[in-house]
């Protein structure tokens, strides 16, 4: 067996194992798969009120 028929068998079995790697894993990307259905979100009750954030000391002029 020569090495340019070695490399041809070769080749075949490298192109055989990866054609079925591509049908055992699918198609790639969105298409061929099942639609995924619309997430509807509940809109929260009330949202709580902010807490205002904190001041620092208030400093007032006093006269003389």
């Amino acid at each position: 067996m020569t090495s340019q028929s070695f490399a041809g068998v070769l080749g075949a079995l490298v192109a055989a194992v990866v054609l079925v790697a591509a049908f055992v894993y699918g198609p790639l990307g969105q298409f061929g798969k099942p639609v995924k259905p619309a997430v509807v979100q509940q809109p929260d009750a009330q949202p709580a009120p902010a807490v205002p954030a904190r001041r620092g000391p208030v400093i007032r002029d006093v006269p003389n």
